[in-house]
């Protein structure tokens, strides 16, 4: 694996692009507005713009996607009411052509799990809302792909997106029962250049921390973490699902540097 593109170089796509670069792997990678591109180039990276909401001719004949491998990080924006997300990702596989990449990442989310009370694993995705149904399309696009990969992120948290932000001061919040999934940056980024390095991958991994605190204990303490006011939860009860993300570990002996949400703390 000497050359790896990573399409979507932002808040994940840029430290593993700086890891890569750091093993001597020959990374390029995309962002859609020019101004964006030096960063990249100072981390050692080869930039391309790349807007899939206007793809001009420079982007078809462009060797962003002369590979050895390629990272898809295209955050959906589905709760921003972007609607286009699955003709973007239709747009960049007809840029991908014909090429044959050892290994192909397609970054999705454990959105795609409904609200049940029980432990979720890789098999349990379903269609439950036009959300987790966009989501599951756009897996499937990727899926069918030789030698891809679908990497499923829990909530994420690290640098920039302390988890004491997501419920400081709010009252009245309900669900204190329910388990937090989460996972840092520095095991997003490990899992994902261990899938790289590996030809005997699974189709699908979750990765989430195997400790799961409550949402009344942890997101008091992680607003306290930051001297913030903690948020009040109610006593109104919600289904209580718990992502499992071991399927990673037993499979490829991969080990979570941050396996507790509340050790978490101190590395955002």
């Amino acid at each position: 694996m000497n050359t790896v593109t990573i399409i979507g170089c932002g808040w994940f796509g840029l430290p593993l692009a700086t890891q890569l670069v750091k093993q001597g792997i020959k990374v390029k990678a995309s962002k859609r507005h020019p101004e964006d591109l030096v960063q990249l180039q100072q981390a050692g990276v080869d930039a391309y713009q790349l807007n899939l909401a206007n793809v001009n001719s420079q982007a078809k004949n462009s060797s962003l996607f002369d590979a050895d491998a390629i990272v898809i990080n295209l955050p959906p924006g589905l709760r921003r009411g972007e609607t286009d997300y699955l003709g973007y990702l239709t747009q960049l596989i007809t840029l991908m052509g014909e090429h044959q990449y050892q290994k192909i990442i397609f970054i999705s989310t454990t959105g795609v799990y409904p609200s049940l009370d029980q432990t979720v694993t890789e098999q349990d995705a379903a269609a439950f809302n036009d959300t987790s149904r966009t989501l599951l399309q756009a897996e499937a696009m990727f899926s069918a792909m030789k030698n891809s990969c679908i990497v499923r992120f829990s909530g994420l948290v690290g640098p920039k997106r302390h988890p004491g932000r997501f419920f400081a001061g709010k009252t009245d919040v309900s669900g204190a029962n329910v388990a937090v999934n989460l996972v840092h940056l520095d095991d997003c980024i490990a899992a994902v250049s261990l899938i790289l390095s590996r030809n005997d991958t699974l189709p699908i991994y979750n990765l989430a921390a195997n400790a799961h605190p409550t949402r009344g204990e942890f997101y008091v303490a992680a607003a306290e973490h930051l001297g913030l006011t903690a948020p009040e939860f109610n006593q109104q009860q919600q289904p209580n699902k718990t992502i499992d993300g071991q399927l990673i570990c037993h499979h490829l002996g991969f080990t979570y540097a941050f396996n507790n949400p509340f050790k978490m703390l101190d590395a955002c």
